[in-house]
């Protein structure tokens, strides 16, 4: 038997008082909701949008910008105690944390494999979660909350997604601020707007970033064309001379690294890079050639270069030309950060078992901040030098990489900097 409807001249006054009631407040509720997401959206919209200058309307934000705005705009619209905005790199399929805000922030450059954890589920699904119970839920990664000594209770992570296609990486935002209730579905909704505006203007920030690249690639083909005619003759020159062999050396193959050099950049600009030609390489060789070119400039600033150790090492299989570029990329870094009177020893050892060499090349420097020796190795390096690109760190991990090997960094503003390489005797690529 169906209900019938009851007339509304026939329900109780009082009932229909109380309805009416439900139903007005029910409609405040949704117009206040709607009126935060509409505040929302202007704040993330001022927040995101750039800077435009008189004479000047090309002007973006950049994407480390852009993403630490968007991370405390979404602690500010929700009123979370802490934030992440983690991105995704596939060449080693993790997600990275890109810029951390509120209390205990972890460390840009911290990886976690993107399968894993809460944000893993979010990134591998495309789909937005909200958990009033980390505790409680087995894909909680303790790890992060282990290395910051924050504790999570509750989190609302949403994708950073593209309209079409799939997620470039995950914004999270971690306990309600006061903790007078909790995060909920008016929050993850303002979130959820937050990330989308937040992905087109990553979008933006990168087609601006690929584009000056590519302008930049075009124009390091030229100079590199220039440069290979300009030193012809000094080459040319160099071969007929016969008198004061060192010093003829020296500008040789000075000369001819900056052709290797020139390829270099234009090829790690272009996203190219030759296979590497893996030969007998004698490190302490290497090295020496290092020092030996730097050393008049290392000089005349007053500072000292130093090996240690490298007679000992084993001869490993190498491309000498490659690790010649990056140990002199390291070593040519350091020198303008190194006061007079002070020192940069690359050492090195060999590893137990006979499976590798570690180098270690260390300065007595004025150090890294953490954010920028955190983000190094990362696709995100950032550069504190006057006009720098972050090609020289490219250039050195690439090197590092082709030859199956690893490499860290460890810094202490006012002491010094180490980077530390592993190195095996051996690469996985190498028929040697």
């Amino acid at each position: 038997m169906n209900k019938m409807t009851v007339p509304e001249d026939q329900v109780p006054s009082d009932r229909r008082g109380k309805v009416r009631r439900e139903q007005d407040r029910w409609l405040a509720q949704r117009v206040a909701q709607l009126e935060r997401e509409l505040e929302a959206v202007h704040s993330i919209s001022e927040a995101l949008a750039p800077p435009v200058k008189m004479g000047n309307l090309s002007q973006h934000i950049k994407v480390g910008e852009l993403v630490k705005k968007a991370v405390v705009t979404a602690l500010e619209v929700v009123g979370a105690e802490a934030g992440s905005v983690l991105l995704a790199d596939s060449e080693s399929r993790q997600l990275i944390f890109h810029h951390s805000e509120g209390k205990c922030p972890v460390p840009a450059g911290t990886a976690i494999p993107w399968d894993k954890g809460i944000a893993g589920t979010v990134f591998v699904s495309g789909k937005p979660l909200i958990i009033h119970d980390v505790k409680k839920d087995a894909r909680h990664f303790p790890e992060i909350d282990r290395l910051t000594g924050f504790i999570t209770f509750e989190i609302i992570a949403v994708p950073l997604k593209p309209w079409k296609g799939d997620p470039i990486g995950i914004l999270s935002v971690m306990n309600d601020q006061d903790h007078s209730g909790r995060l909920d579905e008016t929050d993850l909704a303002i979130l959820t707007i937050l990330s989308a505006l937040t992905t087109t203007a990553i979008g933006q920030a990168w087609l601006s970033e690929e584009a000056k690249m590519a302008e930049v690639a075009h124009r390091l083909g030229d100079i590199s064309h220039d440069m290979k005619n300009m030193l012809m003759p000094v080459l040319v020159g160099v071969d007929m001379m016969h008198e004061q062999l060192e010093v003829i050396d020296m500008v040789r193959n000075a000369s001819r690294r900056i052709e290797d050099r020139m390829r270099e950049i234009s090829d790690c600009v272009k996203g190219l890079s030759a296979p590497p030609k893996f030969e007998p390489c004698q490190v302490k060789d290497v090295v020496e050639s290092v020092l030996k070119t730097l050393g008049v400039v290392a000089q005349k600033k007053g500072i000292s270069l130093r090996a240690e150790g490298l007679p000992a090492l084993p001869s490993i299989s190498a491309d000498e030309r490659r690790l010649y570029s990056a140990l002199y990329n390291l070593v040519n870094n350091a020198i303008p950060e190194v006061p007079s009177g002070g020192s940069i020893t690359i050492r090195g050892q060999a590893e137990p078992g006979g499976r590798g060499i570690l180098l270690s090349v260390a300065d007595t420097g004025r150090g890294m901040p953490p954010e920028v020796r955190d983000s190094l190795f990362t696709p995100w390096a950032i550069s504190r030098k006057v006009g720098g690109t972050g090609l020289g760190t490219k250039i050195v991990k690439d090197v590092v990489t082709s030859h199956g090997g690893r490499i860290t960094v460890e810094s202490t503003e006012g002491v010094g900097t180490t980077f530390l390489i592993q190195l095996p005797i051996t690469p996985p690529s190498s028929s040697a």
